[in-house]
């Protein structure tokens, strides 16, 4: 059924589809609409056979999804920002002990400074815990991946985080096609647990492991990802047969057959990326798009493919990692190993800071002149930059760099890019 809903909603009316039983919540800016929207249809009766637990902070979110899974119950929760770091060790936890747990991250940078706006920080700093990511590029993908996520973290019994961008698609309103009941209980079967705590059938769960297995067990962590390389396209091959959709799987192509330039992104920029692209098409320059679906697996084959006869790739960052610059560069470089194609890393969007048309045009005509450093920063105010760096020479005890150069801004009248 096609709505006008907000892009929490539709998760939430998403995730519902799937039948979980039980959701854990603690509310954190931006995916606090999500649970509400949960938790009303759970208290409505339009969600049955659920538990809705309300609980005391992220950690305590997650870990009651750990037990909640292993006692084998579909299980859901969602967070965002500081709230996954909050919960970092039960992150670990959960893929650690294969526990097929669904989570929706709201993308949001994260502090200090204080910051409730988009990037992708969050998830990022998660990137090696043992989850599979997924990135949605609009909220009728956010939806759909919901779906296929269930599926996918049940067949490998390894945790999945669908990773939505915060404010951005969490909260606009767009037209998304919910599916029917009946269709996603053809598509996500009853959830039949890998392992589960049984009183008739004890078992440990999380024991201790010492260095004579610890190695094997990070392992086949390792392994399930690499079947996931096999499984994600199948599941959204069967997805779209279904639902006559094609959302999801580990890469998608935009313009790319005759590409020069190949931009590779990840989520809701993708769009803004792609309208660059046809502005640049129109005037004539060979350039495509490449959108990253699945993070992790980081799908080295298939990246390869899609940019091994481009010139060169620009790599557009939400994320950056602080000394060394990109994170999703990181996985492009390894794809394009013993081959020609130049690579450019960008950061951009940090905090929220708006990504315009404009300003990816005039990058990608940079690009395809030749005229990128390796690491480059989108509409990085210098100004300021050099300002407080100057500060700090003239004075050992210049204050903290945030306020200083919000005090900067305001008395000059500039803006931050």
């Amino acid at each position: 059924m096609l709505k006008q809903i907000e892009g929490s909603m539709a998760i939430a009316e998403a995730v519902a589809l799937c039948r979980p039983e039980v959701i854990c919540a603690y509310p954190i800016t931006p995916q606090t609409h999500i649970v509400e929207g949960i938790g009303g249809l759970v208290k409505s009766g339009k969600l049955e056979n659920c538990e809705f637990i309300n609980v005391e902070s992220e950690f305590a979110a997650l870990s009651v999804a750990i037990g909640a899974s292993a006692a084998g119950a579909r299980s859901y929760t969602a967070t965002a920002s500081q709230g996954i770091l909050f919960m970092a060790e039960a992150v670990y936890n959960a893929a650690g002990l294969g526990l097929p747990i669904v989570m929706t991250i709201g993308n949001r940078a994260i502090g200090a400074p204080i910051n409730i706006w988009n990037d992708h920080s969050d998830s990022m700093s998660m990137r090696d815990a043992g989850w599979i990511q997924l990135f949605a590029e609009t909220n009728q993908e956010a939806a759909d991946l919901h779906i296929q996520a269930f599926r996918l973290a049940e067949e490998l019994s390894c945790p999945v985080m669908v990773c939505v961008d915060g404010f951005i698609l969490t909260h606009a309103y767009e037209r998304v096609d919910i599916p029917a009941q009946a269709e996603v209980d053809a598509y996500l079967p009853p959830f039949d647990p890998v392992q589960v705590l049984d009183v008739n059938e004890p078992v440990s769960i999380g024991a201790m492991v010492g260095p004579e297995a610890f190695f094997e067990v990070r392992y086949l962590q390792h392994h399930k990802q690499i079947r996931a390389l096999e499984l994600i396209p199948q599941l959204a091959a069967e997805f779209q047969s279904r639902f006559g959709r094609d959302s999801g799987g580990l890469i998608r192509s935009y313009r790319c057959e005759d590409a020069e330039t190949i931009v590779v992104a990840l989520g809701s920029v993708v769009g803004t990326v792609k309208e660059a692209v046809d502005a640049l098409r129109d005037a004539g320059q060979a350039i495509g798009v490449v959108s990253i679906c699945s993070f992790r697996p980081f799908p080295l084959d298939a990246v390869r493919a899609a940019l091994e006869k481009a010139t060169r790739v620009v790599i557009l960052e939400k994320c950056m990692a602080v000394g060394i610059g990109g994170i999703v560069s990181d996985g492009v470089r390894k794809a394009l190993y013993n081959t020609a194609v130049k690579s450019h890393t960008v950061i951009a969007g940090l905090g929220g800071r708006p990504i315009p048309m404009q300003s990816l045009v005039d990058l990608f005509q940079r690009a395809a002149r030749d005229g990128l450093d390796p690491l480059n920063f989108l509409d990085l105010n210098w100004e300021v930059i050099n300002r407080e760096l100057a500060r700090g020479r003239q004075q050992r005890r210049a204050g903290p760099t945030a306020e200083n150069i919000l005090r900067d801004l305001h008395m000059t009248g500039a803006r931050a890019g």
